[in-house]
């Protein structure tokens, strides 16, 4: 089993892929990408999906729906990281013609990516149809989705959840990054969510809250059991909610919890110092930019 130290050290290299790729291409959404880290480097390295790197589009694959598509950075890397892509495509992330949009492109990615994204709210939907499908056609494969806080305002979402509720979707997962963060400030100010956990669960849901940057905490929630890996993946008979209690920019303490860094990109220097701040990733190297390449930031 992968050790906690292994995946905290694979949460850190995503960061740091991150922030150079966001820097790199001169646009992005860095600091929504930093904070779900921990939750990517659990799914693809902490045995909690079922997955073949070898195989992207194997029929009994779990499916993942990023509804919050603009935090793909880190989706990309982790793929990259575990198998899927060309560690040195990560360089191309939002370039003209490249695989890695700013928001996952089903077109670009057959196999990996399960729907585009970029509206917010639609993911659900798209998660329940799949989990439908799945089912009718007896697989015990899940879909995840996943989504931010400030996207649970939009009203399709609670339409989903109500439908997911109602058809007892036992083998759909929603992880909901609550950041309380959104473009403009705060979700508690803007248009409170909370309580989540209590609004899934008054659904039929299985809801619970979750800390987000603790891999251990994560696994336990996440996994059947972290030493059967899935082969244990008996359906509750309810769709399950975590509510991961997450930080915007996690791991460069100037830019935590900020709202600037919904979509704002670092400067080569500001990437720097947050690289340095991070600090390096036990077992992993950075992926390499081509001098000349695109803006010629080179954190």
């Amino acid at each position: 089993m992968t050790s906690a130290v292994e995946l905290q050290s694979l949460a850190t290299q995503l960061r740091r892929d991150a922030i150079r790729m966001v820097t790199h291409a001169g646009s992005g959404h860095v600091g929504g990408a930093m904070g779900a880290a921990e939750l990517f480097a659990v799914l693809y390295g902490g045995g909690i999906l079922r997955h073949r790197p070898s195989e992207p589009d194997w029929s009994e694959r779990d499916r993942v729906v990023l509804s919050n598509g603009h935090i793909c950075a880190s989706w990309y890397a982790v793929l990259a990281r575990t198998g899927y892509l060309p560690l040195e495509e990560l360089e191309t992330h939002r370039r003209f013609g490249s695989r890695l949009q700013g928001h996952p492109a089903r077109a670009k990615l057959p196999g990996l990516v399960e729907t585009s994204s970029g509206p917010l709210g639609q993911g659900p939907s798209v998660a329940n149809g799949l989990a439908m499908a799945l089912r009718m056609n007896g697989s015990d494969a899940r879909v995840y989705c996943i989504l931010g806080d400030g996207e649970l305002a939009e009203g399709q979402v609670w339409e989903a959840a109500m439908t997911a509720g109602h058809h007892r979707l036992g083998n759909t997962v929603y992880l909901i990054l609550a950041n309380d963060v959104q473009i403009d400030g705060r979700v508690s100010d803007v248009k409170t969510q909370e309580p989540i956990d209590r609004r899934f669960a008054s659904f039929g849901w299985e809801a619970q809250r979750v800390h987000g940057h603790d891999v251990d905490a994560l696994r336990a929630a996440l996994g059947d059991d972290p030493d059967e890996g899935d082969a244990s993946r008996e359906a509750t008979g309810k769709p399950q909610c975590f509510v991961l209690e997450v930080e915007m920019a996690r791991g460069v303490v100037a830019w935590e919890g900020l709202a600037k860094w919904h979509g704002t990109k670092p400067s080569p220097k500001e990437a720097a110092a947050a690289l340095e701040e991070i600090g390096e990733a036990l077992g992993y190297e950075d992926f390499p930019i081509v001098a000349g390449n695109n803006n010629g930031a080179r954190p």
